[in-house]
């Protein structure tokens, strides 16, 4: 991926590598926005003659998702509505089978010590993936630091978004978005044939002019957005995180890069060092309490 550079006040140096392209000369009008109050979908011009696009946005008790669908026509109207169905469900069911804070689920069974990360393979992929974080960013995320034990909620949303998407190409729609605030995973393209053109809103300054990417396949993932102080804790101290106002992280896979915005919003600039040698995610953007 190549990043516009005109625009370098707190954006990173390096060039996250990736399917995204360089918008550097004329910007296009962008198909999504995020970091804005409510993340606008904008209307694209036009769309191809053999394929079926949906939008649908779908709510839980914990947040909102948009699924965009540029399916292909052999699929049918009936086939497609079967996979936004399977993926809703499926974020759906993760809300409820493995929202900490839903008292019968999965993770909060596991924090009362009732049952193990083994119990369940999803469970026990969704524990191994804390773990992984936690050792990739010197325990800067840190699931199990949290009171009441163990909580998954810094990665939790991008797992969905990504169980959800796979549930879309497993039905053979292979080019669509998913979003949900200030995050989204893309695929394939968007109904005007190209790219989809993403236009990145800093999350607190709103007349600060947006980054452009084009993507096609990938995940961004921001810590901050509601630019609320003490939502994110230092898991070494307990304290209120107070170093970045907001962070954002790109790469491959939406929990992995929700996981490194929150652990980067928590440590602050010690973070970069995270994204050296030839990482797959990148910083896009920090910025720093003044």
């Amino acid at each position: 991926m190549r990043i516009d550079t005109r625009r370098r006040t707190h954006w990173a140096d390096e060039q996250p590598r990736n399917r995204w392209i360089d918008q550097s000369s004329v910007l296009s009008r962008p198909d999504l926005r995020l970091g804005t109050h409510s993340h606008r979908l904008d209307r694209a011009g036009g769309s191809a003659v053999d394929r079926i696009s949906v939008r649908h946005t779908v709510s839980t008790s914990t947040a909102e998702y948009t699924l965009l669908l540029n399916a292909p026509d052999w699929l049918g109207r009936r086939g497609v509505g079967e996979a936004l169905r399977d993926a809703v469900a499926e974020l759906r069911a993760i809300d409820l089978t493995y929202g900490p804070n839903q008292p019968d689920s999965l993770v909060s069974k596991l924090r009362r010590a009732e049952i193990s990360p083994e119990s369940y393979p999803p469970l026990s992929d969704l524990v191994d993936r804390c773990a992984a974080m936690r050792a990739a960013t010197d325990g800067w995320f840190d699931a199990w630091a949290v009171p009441g034990g163990f909580d998954p909620g810094g990665l939790l949303g991008g797992w969905a978004v990504e169980r959800a998407a796979a549930r879309l190409r497993a039905a053979g729609v292979h080019d669509y978005a998913v979003l949900t605030g200030a995050d989204l995973t893309v695929r394939g393209h968007a109904p005007h044939g190209g790219p989809w053109r993403v236009a990145v809103h800093h999350p607190t300054e709103a007349r600060r002019a947006p980054l452009m990417l084009e993507m096609t396949a990938g995940a961004v993932g921001t810590s901050g957005v509601t630019g609320r102080r003490g939502h994110v804790v230092d898991p070494h101290t307990g304290e209120p995180a107070d170093q970045f106002l907001a962070a954002t992280v790109v790469g491959p896979d939406l929990a992995v890069a929700d996981a490194y915005a929150t652990a980067l919003y928590a440590a602050g600039p010690a973070g970069l060092a995270w994204f050296r040698n030839g990482s797959d995610y990148r910083v896009l953007f920090t910025d720093r309490r003044q």
